[in-house]
């Protein structure tokens, strides 16, 4: 997921203004449809959060200030040198921390800076969400966007940047203590300007990709971590006191089989440009295997033939015999592992640790795709909405050679060349009983699919018209509770917007 995701990226300016070129319909008007609803700002009108995909987020070493994902320019961290490799994984071994604890996420990726033979190149990542949303009337300075007039509110608008290589779990409890801070925040606000003293606020949440996932994990079961017996953690629904309405775009509810085949790997986009990713850093990151498609859906087959499929693809005896990812054993694997693990001087042991966390890593992905997966009617008062993409060839079905390991792609389907129509679904029918209507154990508010692919959905003329309805005009069960909108300040604000 992670090399298509950056090529996409690279390729996104290109093919924007061919499309563009190419269109014969006009698209909506989007500012001249919402002007007025995009200026109500009273504290009826849910904040806002916006949670990035996989890559999304920058990250730093706060030390120093060094880029170890997000800015390749001088001085960033380098994968395929030892501190590089040491800043950008995580830690293999419990009892020697690397210097992941020194990493932190500094911001969701407005842009991606690269830089090619030595001049600085900016391509856009998530802006063309956030510029939707900035014609929606929801501001937040701290983005930095020029094209965007935010004025004075900017409190409407939140940006949860958080480390995409950790557990996907863990990022949950990260997103509860970010909902808390942003809570005491608007309440501040809203007694400040309108007299209004503590009362409930809930959030409105616009979601890309993996960060769908951690939504979707945190509106079931809030901060709650997963058991470390393995079982399941009691659906409470705790993150929906906080949310009332999510969109969520390009879901890999499913998996990606690209999760599966940079696993055993890894990426390379070409030099200069972007560095080579091996899979034994990689292997480091428990949420890349949190993304891994589900076994029962029969997407990876023994040599070719769809009849055969692999039973099990989280048994770490399989990943061992075939050498993937951590568990390879040729020289340059064990040249990353060394760099990852340079207090462990004997091969045997750093293989064994690399082993022993793979093989971890897939017990808990397994664990956390069962949460998501059980069948849950959504609460009353909880929407979700499904964007997704439906018209490019996208990995369906991957070969695997039984006697080398190597893998290879040996269909496609229809999707969003990343994440499959049916992953953002979560269609059971895949793999089972083909039923004229779709089998999905997520309770759907309303989907909708664009003809674009994963990272240019957001930027997608369907999509901004869509996303703005939803949030802005699209009615729903106010929870914001009544007495609350009679102070003398609200109702002079409300007179004179």
């Amino acid at each position: 997921m992670l090399a298509r995701s950056i090529k996409s990226i690279i390729l996104c300016i290109v093919v924007l203004s061919l499309a563009a070129c190419a269109s014969k319909s006009k698209p909506a008007n989007i500012k001249k449809i919402y002007d007025k609803t995009a200026q109500y700002h009273l504290p009826d009108r849910n904040p806002i959060i916006v949670i990035p995909g996989i890559l999304g987020s920058s990250l730093i070493d706060e030390d120093t200030g060094q880029s170890v994902w997000g800015a390749f320019r001088a001085n960033y961290a380098d994968p395929n040198t030892a501190e590089g490799a040491r800043l950008i994984s995580l830690s293999l071994d419990p009892d020697n921390p690397t210097d992941i604890d020194h990493v932190r996420p500094n911001g969701v990726l407005e842009d991606l800076e690269l830089s090619l033979a030595g001049f600085p190149i900016t391509i856009q990542a998530y802006a063309g969400i956030l510029t939707t949303l900035g014609a929606g009337g929801y501001r937040d300075e701290s983005l930095g966007l020029t094209s965007i007039d935010y004025g004075t509110d900017h409190f409407t608008c939140f940006q949860f940047d958080y480390d995409w290589r950790r557990d996907i779990t863990y990022n949950a409890k990260v997103l509860k203590d970010f909902i808390e801070e942003r809570r005491a925040f608007v309440q501040k606000k809203y007694k400040e300007d309108y007299g209004i003293e503590k009362t409930d606020i809930k959030f409105d949440i616009v979601a890309h990709s993996m960060g769908s996932l951690l939504t979707r994990y945190y509106l079931r079961y809030g901060d709650a971590p997963l058991p470390k017996d393995g079982s399941m953690p009691e659906l409470t629904w705790a993150g929906a006191q906080d949310v009332e309405r999510t969109v969520l775009v390009a879901p890999p509810n499913a998996g990606s089989l690209e999760a599966f085949e940079q696993l055993i790997e890894g990426f390379n986009t070409g030099r200069p440009i972007l560095p080579h990713y091996s899979p034994a850093i990689l292997g480091t990151f428990p949420s890349v295997y949190q993304l891994l498609p589900r076994s029962r859906h029969n997407a990876i087959v023994w040599d070719g033939d769809e009849n055969k499929p692999i039973k099990d693809i989280y048994d770490p005896e399989l990943w061992q015999k075939h050498g993937w990812g951590l568990s390879s054993q040729d020289k340059e694997a064990d040249r990353v592992i060394a760099q990852i693990l340079p207090h462990i001087s004997d091969k045997n042991e750093r293989f064994k640790i690399a082993s022993n966390f793979q093989a971890k890593a897939l017990a808990r992905a397994q664990q956390f795709q069962a949460a998501l997966d059980s069948p849950a009617k959504r609460p009353d008062g909880l929407d979700l909405f499904l964007v997704a993409g439906d018209t490019a060839d996208t990995p369906a079905i991957m070969s695997v050679d039984s006697q080398s390991g190597d893998v290879d792609i040996l269909q496609n389907g229809i999707g969003d060349k990343t994440v499959l129509r049916s992953s953002a679904l979560l269609d059971e029918r895949v793999g089972g009983t083909w039923t004229p209507n779709v089998q999905t154990p997520i309770d759907w508010t309303s989907v909708l699919f664009v003809p674009s692919q994963h990272r240019k959905i957001t930027s997608h003329p369907v999509f901004e018209d869509n996303i703005l309805y939803w949030l802005l005009e699209d009615p729903r069960i106010s929870t914001f509770p009544s007495s609350a909108l009679t102070t003398p300040a609200y109702n002079a604000v409300q007179a004179n917007p």
